[in-house]
C-alpha cells in the first residue's frame, strides 16, 4: 500500500508541475501578447480601456496585454491606399456585363452615366489614391472611411462633370473645337479639381468632428462615352471629314477656274490692246501727210492755193487707177468734164 500511495502523489506531484507550467507559459504568453514589432510601412494606435491612448511609429512596440490595452495597426504616413469609387460603376459587382446594350435591365439603364454642362453624358471611371493622416480619426471611423470616400468622390465627380462640356472631360468632338478653346487645358485639369473637390469635401466633415483622418493624393480617370453616343460621334466625324474632303475640292477647282479665267482675260486685254496699238499706229500713218500739211498750214494763210493743189496732184493719181470717171461741177450742171479717160 505504501508503494502505491507514493507512485500516486508522484503522479499527482508531476501533474500539479506540468499545470503549473502551463500556467506560468500562459501568464508570459499573455504578459507578452502586445510585445510586437511595428513594421515601416505600419503605425500603431494604442486603445487604453476603450480610450484612445497613443501613437507609435515603425519598431518594437510595448504595451499592456488585453484587455487593458488594445493595438491596432494603420498605415503609415507615406503610404498610399488605392480605392476604386463604386458608385460610378456602370455595372453592379458580381453582376456579368450584358452583351447587348438591349438586355440591360431598367434598373440598370442609366446607372453609371453622368451629366455634363452641354447636356451630354458621360461615364468616369475614377480610382482614388489617398494617405492616413490623423491615425486616431481614422480607427474610429475605419469601418465608414471607405463608403464615405465612394459617397464623397461620386458627389465630386457628379458637380465636376455638370460644370464641364463634354469635350473639357474627353476627346468627343474634335472638329468642333477650336484649338484656342482651352478643352485640352481643362482636360488636364480635371484629375487636380476632382481631388480638390474630394479634399475640400473632407476638410467639411472634419470641421463637423467626423474626420475620416485621410488625404486625397491623386485620382485616375477613364472617361467613356455610351456605345450608342459613340458611334453617332463616329458617324459625325466621319460625315465632317468627307465634308471638308469635298469642301477643299471644291475650293481647289473654283482656284483652278479663277486662275483659268484670269489667264484668259489678262490673253484678251493683252490682245486687244496690241490691236489697238497697231490700228492707231496704221491711223497716224495714214494721216501723218494730212497732218503734217495742217500743222504747217495752222495759223498761217502765207499760201491758201496749197490744199487744192494737193489735192488735184492726188486725185489725179487716184483717178488714173479708175477706167473711166465722170466727173460732175457742182456748181453748174449743165458741163460735163472727162478726165484719166484711157485713149
Amino acid at each position: 500500500m505504501s508503494r502505491n500511495s507514493g507512485a500516486q502523489h508522484q503522479a499527482v506531484h508531476l501533474v500539479s508541475l506540468a499545470l503549473s507550467a502551463i500556467m506560468v507559459l500562459s501568464a508570459i504568453a499573455w504578459a507578452t501578447s502586445n510585445i510586437r514589432e511595428v513594421a515601416p510601412h505600419n503605425r500603431a494606435v494604442v486603445i487604453r480601456t476603450g480610450s484612445l491612448n497613443r501613437m507609435e511609429d515603425s519598431g518594437l512596440l510595448w504595451a499592456w496585454p488585453a484587455p487593458f490595452e488594445e493595438v491596432l495597426l494603420v498605415p503609415a504616413a507615406a503610404t498610399v491606399l488605392e480605392r476604386r469609387i463604386d458608385g460610378l460603376h456602370r455595372w453592379q459587382t458580381g453582376e456579368p456585363r450584358a452583351a447587348d446594350a438591349s438586355t440591360e435591365s431598367d434598373a440598370l439603364a442609366g446607372s453609371g452615366y453622368l451629366l455634363t454642362a452641354d447636356a451630354s453624358v458621360v461615364h468616369l471611371d475614377i480610382d482614388v489614391f489617398y494617405r492616413v493622416t490623423d491615425p486616431f480619426a481614422y480607427v474610429l471611423q475605419q469601418q465608414h472611411i471607405l463608403p464615405t470616400l465612394d459617397r464623397l468622390a461620386t458627389r465630386s465627380a457628379i458637380m465636376i462633370s455638370a460644370s464641364r462640356d463634354l469635350d473639357s472631360i474627353l476627346v468627343a468632338r474634335p472638329e468642333l473645337v477650336a484649338p484656342e478653346s482651352g478643352a485640352a487645358e481643362r482636360r488636364e485639369r480635371l484629375r487636380a479639381d476632382l481631388v480638390k473637390s474630394i479634399n475640400a469635401s473632407l476638410r467639411g466633415l472634419a470641421s463637423k468632428g467626423v474626420s475620416l483622418g485621410i488625404t486625397v493624393d491623386r485620382a485616375d480617370i477613364q472617361s467613356a462615352l455610351p456605345t450608342a453616343a459613340v458611334s453617332a460621334f463616329d458617324a459625325v466625324l466621319t460625315a465632317s471629314q468627307q465634308a471638308e474632303q469635298e469642301i477643299a475640292g471644291a475650293q481647289n477647282d473654283a482656284e483652278q477656274d479663277k486662275q483659268a479665267a484670269d489667264q484668259a482675260a489678262d490673253r484678251i486685254v493683252q490682245v486687244a490692246d496690241a490691236q489697238s496699238r497697231e490700228r492707231l499706229a496704221k491711223a497716224r500713218a495714214d494721216t501723218a501727210t494730212i497732218t503734217g500739211l495742217a500743222s504747217a498750214q495752222k495759223g498761217s494763210d502765207s499760201d491758201p492755193g496749197l490744199p487744192l493743189r494737193l489735192y488735184r496732184d492726188r486725185i489725179a493719181r487716184i483717178l488714173s487707177q479708175a477706167g473711166s470717171v465722170i466727173t460732175i461741177d457742182p456748181r453748174d450742171d449743165a458741163r460735163l468734164m472727162l478726165q484719166g479717160a484711157d485713149k
